[in-house]
């Protein structure tokens, strides 16, 4: 009797994700005893006050103002043109890198990651992560028979650990042709940390050296999912001119997603960004990623690529938009210093943050921590190096408090 129709090497997948589950498990909650008695910081996207799902006013003015065409018809593979324009100066503003620049539409940010493990990585490769990670980059990586292997993300003084992640380079340049490092900054999940512009100078530099003296080719992928929250839209963009003028071996792949930054969850819409010195590396990355949206999705959705394509042709749009943003960035902002003030107060440890949906403790048993404070209606996601608290979707009168019922939960089970 058959036993699988599945081939080699897709038996025994199963997706158990545990942000999914602690969200299921926080819904269950407040479906027997209300969200008001339940503190659910699980997920991923902005909650206001009350507890309902943000989406920017301007942003859905914009999309139900879209044409019937526009709303229904396919998009080219690549992406709709204007987009593909306008997605560049959304992720780099006034900082747009020096070098030669193109971009290619992708399903979300995730999109864009599975094309860059796929067409910039060989099967049995590792593919660099920190430690503190988003769970789906090892999901993506063991799906096209890839590895995730991490480093220590910070030095002991909390600085980005640069030294760390050139051994790990050196280590998989011993028996690989490339590289590709995930960084996912500014505003990084799931821990709030965001790189410097000199700490990425030094990246930068580093990767380049690597190549040199091995010839290992260097991907460097930026992750940005979180930029339109991660502080003043300038200041935060400046790390961007660390990739101008890449070494010759170095690649950069910038990550922009419009589900954060527009509230367009959803939706399913990003832009992988290639930065290369050498025009044939660039013409290359178009080429390539566009071949294998043909062999995915073949092409993803026009609307809300108009809807960028047009607030960023509208200065009076945009500036509407930015400052409903900005609101939002400091409504996180105010949960987050509260709950690390009393963090520090309690002495429950946590990584550094500068901004962003998500703050992390160390643990040592984060499942079982987790699992324990569910007996106390509190719903946080366990980690490989700890938990995440989603500040984004904790309303700000359900944060007194928070961080010394986590310390007292994760002494008792932890020691």
């Amino acid at each position: 009797m058959f036993k699988s129709f599945a081939a080699p090497h897709a038996k025994g997948k199963i997706a158990k994700d545990k942000i999914f589950g602690a969200a299921g498990a926080a819904a269950r909650d407040i479906a027997c005893i209300g969200a008001d008695k339940v503190i659910n910081g699980t997920q991923g996207a902005i909650l206001d006050e009350d507890g309902s799902l943000v989406c920017l006013p301007t942003v859905e003015k914009v999309y139900r103002s879209l044409s019937t065409r526009e709303l229904i018809a396919y998009a080219p593979i690549a992406g709709v043109p204007e987009y593909l324009d306008k997605v560049i100066e959304a992720a780099f503003g006034k900082t747009r890198p020096q070098g030669h620049i193109s971009a290619v539409a992708t399903a979300g940010g995730t999109g864009g990651i599975h094309h860059a493990v796929w067409n910039y990585t060989s099967a049995g490769d590792a593919v660099l992560t920190a430690e503190w990670y988003w769970s789906a980059y090892k999901l993506l990586c063991a799906d096209m028979n890839r590895r995730l292997d991490t480093y220590r993300m910070l030095t002991p003084d909390g600085h980005y650990n640069t030294a760390a992640l050139e051994t790990k380079i050196r280590e998989c340049a011993a028996t690989q042709d490339s590289v590709m490092v995930i960084i996912n900054t500014p505003a990084h999940n799931p821990t709030g940390y965001s790189l410097s512009k000199k700490e990425m100078q030094d990246v930068v530099r580093m990767t380049g050296h690597v190549s040199e003296e091995t010839g290992v080719k260097v991907i460097l992928f930026l992750d940005v999912a979180y930029l339109d929250y991660a502080g003043d839209k300038d200041e935060v963009r400046d790390v961007f001119q660390a990739l101008s003028h890449l070494p010759e071996g170095v690649l950069a792949i910038v990550q922009y997603s419009m589900s954060k930054g527009f509230t367009m969850y959803g939706q399913r819409v990003g832009a992988m960004i290639g930065i290369s010195d050498n025009e044939e590396i660039i013409r290359e990355f178009f080429y390539i990623n566009q071949y294998t949206s043909r062999a995915t999705w073949s092409n993803i959705n026009r609307p809300c690529m108009m809807t960028l394509a047009k607030v960023y042709s509208n200065p009076n749009l945009l500036s509407a938009i930015e400052g409903e943003r900005d609101t939002y960035y400091r409504m996180i902002k105010a949960r987050a210093d509260l709950f690390m003030q009393e963090a520090s107060a309690c002495g429950l440890s946590y990584i550094p943050y500068v901004a962003g949906f998500f703050i992390s403790l160390p643990a040592k048993q984060p499942d079982a921590v987790c699992e324990k404070l569910h007996a106390q209606h509190i719903y946080i996601v366990p980690l490989a190096a700890g938990i995440r608290v989603a500040v984004c979707a904790i309303p700000l009168r359900q944060i007194p408090g928070l961080a010394g019922r986590i310390k007292t939960v994760l002494d008792e089970v932890e020691g």
